[in-house]
């Protein structure tokens, strides 16, 4: 396994080689436009899944393109990738919808287009589900490797995109899996706020999905207050990978518009490149340097930045949720306060604070305990939540 070991790769899994597959569509013409759902696969592609340059994992994998759901509730496509074991298992095989940490704005650094080429850091953490016998669905989310800017920590979108994908993935002819087989939900840092949205969500946008548990882990759960702690730091960048993300989602808080020349060509270099050199670039910048005026000051950045605050809503299943008290990128207290509030609403919430390391160590050490986790979800073990 690959440890990163250094902060400024501490954002996620560092994607770096590009490449999107030609496609085969599955549905094109209008009666099938019309009837679209969530989750429908509107192209399909092989692809290949090695957690290093050229290793084998015996899996059979998918490049795929399925329908989706802005934060707004527009319609869209989103891209991504599903992996299944090839171990000739019978009976429904589980299935985890796997949340990738930040790996940037670019679309070269989008999962799908990496996996193939061994260069996706957090492949290693895919590959110890895949040898449970697990197939993975793994979602680029909005934006990346698909049409417009990535709509990084928007997180009702990437929820959607996150159940959309476990839903497509299912409805894949050739992966032969289950409509009504269990599902997990998994994710890390970027991919533990879309895991947690994807558990908030899943109630009421995908309540026919069988979502036996939700490992979620270093969830930002309130951006705001993580913006406030990175700011100036060596997280900085983040901010502003943020506040590009955001302005994708929403063009109305026009972004460019607060950027004094030093910030626009960060944010233009940021949009270009992936989590390692942004992280580099973007790190020790405080928001008033590159700013005539802080837009996160302003209501309307305000409005739709708590519009991904999560707690809001108790997950319908099980939450296995873990995190470094010596989180240098998003505040231990932001996750405390995010389990309080799902438990003051019943959620059946199993928290875990990892004493040794901080954040990029979290995802690696905790990969194991997370899997057995959701292992005993699906073997239909009570849960025995510690709120």
């Amino acid at each position: 396994m690959r440890i990163r070991s250094t902060a400024l790769a501490a954002v996620a899994a560092l994607a770096l080689a590009a490449g999107i597959p030609a496609t085969t569509a599955h549905a094109s013409d209008g009666a099938a436009q019309a009837a679209a759902r969530p989750g429908d696969v509107v192209a399909s592609a092989p692809s290949s899944f090695h957690p290093l340059p050229g290793q084998p994992t015996n899996t059979k994998a998918w490049k795929i393109q399925y329908r989706s759901t802005t934060a707004d509730g527009a319609p869209n496509v989103v891209s991504g990738t599903v992996i299944v074991p090839q171990d000739g298992r019978g009976g429904p095989r589980p299935l985890i919808t796997y949340a990738v940490g930040t790996v940037g704005l670019a679309d070269s650094c989008a999962p799908s287009a990496n996996f193939p080429n061994g260069t996706g850091l957090e492949a290693n953490l895919i590959q110890q589900l895949t040898l449970r016998g697990w197939a993975v669905v793994v979602t680029d989310y909005e934006g990346l490797g698909t049409p417009g800017l990535h709509t990084y920590t928007v997180g009702p979108s990437a929820g959607h995109a996150v159940l959309d994908a476990a839903r497509a993935a299912q409805r894949l002819p050739e992966a032969g899996l289950s409509a009504s087989g269990p599902v997990g939900i998994m994710g890390y840092s970027q991919g533990g706020q879309a895991s947690s949205w994807a558990a908030e969500l899943q109630g009421s946008y995908a309540p026919e999905l069988q979502v036996k548990g939700t490992a979620t882990g270093g969830v930002p759960a309130d951006l705001l207050k993580v913006a406030d702690s990175n700011n100036g730091s060596y997280g900085s960048g983040l901010i502003f990978m943020a506040a590009a993300g955001q302005d994708a989602a929403f063009p109305e808080l026009r972004l460019d518009s607060y950027l004094n020349p030093a910030g626009k060509l960060l944010v233009d270099f940021l949009k270009t490149n992936c989590v390692a050199i942004d992280s580099a670039v973007g790190s020790f910048k405080r928001i008033s340097d590159m700013t005539t005026k802080d837009p996160l000051a302003q209501p309307d950045w305000q409005a739709r930045l708590n519009q991904s605050k999560l707690g809001r809503t108790a997950p319908a299943a099980p939450v296995y949720q873990y995190h470094a008290a010596g989180d240098e990128l998003i505040p231990y207290a932001v996750a405390q306060q995010l389990r309080t509030d799902w438990c003051a609403k019943g959620a059946d919430v199993h928290w875990n604070t990892i004493w040794v390391g901080g954040h990029v160590t979290g995802v690696i050490t905790e990969a194991l305990a997370a899997g057995n986790w959701l292992a005993d979800r699906f073997a239909g073990r009570p849960a025995h939540g510690n709120c």
